[in-house]
Order: structure tokens, then C-alpha cells, then sequence
């Protein structure tokens, strides 16, 4: 029985989401590739989070690659939306993930 991962799947729709708000309101299309590959890249390792707990691969390199780009940005800008909440997010993403490997391989 697999158990599925709520968690990385929800954080992958607010990454696509996130993108999606910044070409609605800025009309960046940057952001709205961004959140588009991350996003996928996130909901992928997600999906192989679900089957194997221990194959964190994809959704490690997607968070920590973004809590690294977004968190240059918070630290360049100051402004806590959207680039201070995303690396927030994902570094939290990391713990998580960092967390559930050494949970699994513990026991």
C-alpha cells in the first residue's frame, strides 16, 4: 500500500500557483515557466515520494534549487512576497525531505 505524498503534492501546486499569480499580476512570463517546471518537477517527486519514501532525488534538487534562488531574491529585494515566502516554503520542503530519508532509513 502506497502512502500518498499530500504534503509535496500540495507544495508543488503552490510553486505552479505561485507562477501563475506572478504572470496574472506582473505578467512575468518568467515566473509563469518557473512555477510551471518547478511545480512539475515538485508534483514528479511527489509522485515517486509516494511509492518509495527514499526517493527523494527530484523533490530535493526542485526545493533546494528554489529555496536557494528565492532565497538570493528575498535577501536582494527585502520583500517577503512572493520571494521570502517560497524559500521559506521550501526550505522547509528540504528539512522535510532530509527528515523523512533519515526516518526511513532509521527504521
Amino acid at each position: 500500500m502506497m502512502a500518498i505524498d499530500w504534503i509535496g503534492f500540495g507544495y508543488a501546486a503552490a510553486i505552479a500557483f505561485g507562477g501563475f499569480m506572478g504572470y496574472k499580476r506582473k505578467g512575468s512570463v518568467m515566473s509563469l515557466m518557473a512555477g510551471l517546471v518547478f511545480g512539475a518537477l515538485s508534483a514528479y517527486g511527489a509522485f515517486n515520494i509516494s511509492f518509495n519514501q527514499k526517493d527523494i532525488k527530484i523533490s530535493l534538487l526542485a526545493s533546494g534549487l528554489l529555496s536557494l534562488v528565492m532565497g538570493m531574491r528575498y535577501k536582494s529585494s527585502g520583500k517577503f512576497m512572493p520571494a521570502g515566502l517560497m524559500a521559506g516554503l521550501s526550505l522547509l520542503m528540504v528539512f522535510r525531505l532530509l527528515l523523512l530519508l533519515m526516518m526511513s532509513i532509521g527504521g
